[in-house]
């Protein structure tokens, strides 16, 4: 079996709804979960520290932030969020699709400054710190989501072009081909990797993707990612797996099978090294 509806890289989940495409909901790491895994979605995703400290990734760069910090991560850019050493992270995410603010037409605002920022062809510092104005445009927009006075959503409309202003005027960088190029060619192999993690897949086909060599893909990935391939591909088969057991009832050897283990023991082993217990044991502690 595959499990379709868990996309660990590409979300296509829906986050807001189409009336209205605008939604924020508070987190924690790792009291809801132990981390966010890299991944990527069409929406803006505006990431609040209320309490705590964690790590943020944003296009495979790692930032350290602290209470007050506000993290910006535009449509189709790779980003995770991490537990720093024992910390405990409480953020808001505030996401939405950036035809939020499109109008019909022929809109100069949108084609000029909005969908270059958005679509990250325009760059911007992602973390923002200490900027009073900011934090007092997300707590006024909070009270309007709290709220919900007639007409709300044409505030918020209005506090999201004036933090869209504050990003452009005060926080513009230089924009790296070389970063987006990188971040393109580590979202085709994660795509890659979501679809067929079931069947063989070697480096060498994985550097033919890339139109690279197999040696400098492996350099490639792991000063990427952080991780080997190999050790990236497993970690996620494992986590397949392990939604595997939470969801079905099928027997541990076709789960085994199905998440590309052709041998039963090495999972095992290796589910076990994950995550503490044999996958036998998993399925048991589940709710």
């Amino acid at each position: 079996m595959k499990l379709t509806s868990y996309e660990v890289y590409h979300e296509t989940k829906r986050h807001t709804s189409s009336e209205f495409p605008y939604n924020t909901y508070l987190c924690s790491i790792p009291l809801d979960f132990q981390a966010v895994n890299i991944h990527w979605h069409e929406e803006v995703e505006i990431i609040v520290i209320k309490k705590g400290e964690g790590i943020v990734s944003v296009d495979l760069t790692e930032y350290q932030v602290r209470t007050g910090d506000v993290v910006f991560v535009m449509s189709g850019q790779l980003h995770s969020i991490h537990q720093l050493g024992g910390s405990t992270m409480e953020y808001e995410n505030i996401l939405f699709k950036p035809t939020l603010l499109k109008s019909s037409g022929h809109d100069m605002c949108w084609e000029q400054f909005i969908s270059p920022l958005f679509s990250a062809s325009s760059a911007i510092t992602p973390v923002v710190r200490d900027n009073h104005t900011l934090e007092t445009y997300i707590q006024d927009i909070d009270k309007l989501c709290d709220e919900r006075h007639t007409g709300y959503q044409l505030a918020i409309k209005g506090y999201l072009y004036q933090i869209i202003h504050l990003l452009m005027t005060e926080y513009a960088a230089p924009l790296s081909p070389f970063v987006r190029k990188h971040t393109d060619k580590i979202k085709t192999v994660l795509s890659y990797v979501d679809a067929h993690y079931a069947e063989e897949i070697s480096i060498e086909n994985m550097a033919k993707l890339c139109f690279y060599s197999k040696s400098y893909f492996m350099k490639f990935f792991k000063e990427s990612m952080g991780i080997s391939f190999i050790a990236y591909l497993n970690d996620y088969r494992l986590e397949i797996a392990a939604r595997m057991l939470q969801a079905a009832d099928d027997n541990i050897l076709d789960i085994s099978s199905a998440c590309g283990f052709d041998n039963l023991s090495y999972f095992n082993r290796s589910f076990k090294k994950k995550y503490g217990v044999t996958p036998g044991k998993y399925r048991k502690q589940q709710p």
